[in-house]
């Protein structure tokens, strides 16, 4: 993993040969380079690691998602805020099959940083109201399953949201 600053300055040296190819008649090379360093700035603010965890999520690939998210070492410092947010997120997720008390850690982590897609904040708050649910807590559960409905525009946690409607009301 490259250092965030690193993929900077890797687009700025590619822009600039790009430049340089250009005024010696090469367009097709420059335009070439600005697409390659349009792909350091799309890194930048979108962590590679975090995007091959996502797809190995996707497919329900546990170990092989965990594995890409221990290749970041530091995510203070490495990850932009927003990214550390993900980067919570995903681990919350995981975590959320076998020990629920990390996972309700990461989740709430991940909120507080922020993530961009209100579905996404909606499956964390979905999350959250399960393990408040599951430690019957059920005032908590109550307001993150109001929360989450509210940020589902698409209706597509509405099976999910019902059903742990019905499970809330067995307690």
């Amino acid at each position: 993993m490259y250092n965030k600053n690193i993929k900077l300055i890797i687009a700025g040296l590619i822009v600039a040969v790009a430049i340089w190819q250009m005024i010696e008649s090469y367009i097709g090379n420059g335009i070439m380079l600005l697409l390659l360093a349009s792909v350091f700035v799309f890194l930048y603010f979108k962590n590679e690691f975090i995007l091959l965890a996502f797809l190995k999520l996707r497919k329900q690939d546990f170990p092989r998602a965990q594995s890409w998210l221990a290749k970041i070492k530091d995510p203070e410092a490495a990850l932009t805020a927003k990214q550390q947010g993900y980067y919570n997120y995903l681990q919350g997720i995981m975590l959320s099959q076998t020990n629920i008390t990390q996972a309700e850690k990461y989740l709430k982590k991940a909120i507080k940083l922020g993530l961009n897609m209100d579905q996404d904040l909606a499956v964390a708050k979905l999350n959250l109201a399960g393990i408040a649910m599951t430690k019957r807590r059920k005032r908590e559960a109550q307001i993150l399953l109001n929360e989450a409905k509210k940020l589902d525009k698409h209706n597509m946690l509405k099976d999910q949201i019902a059903m742990m409607k019905q499970q809330m009301k067995r307690i």
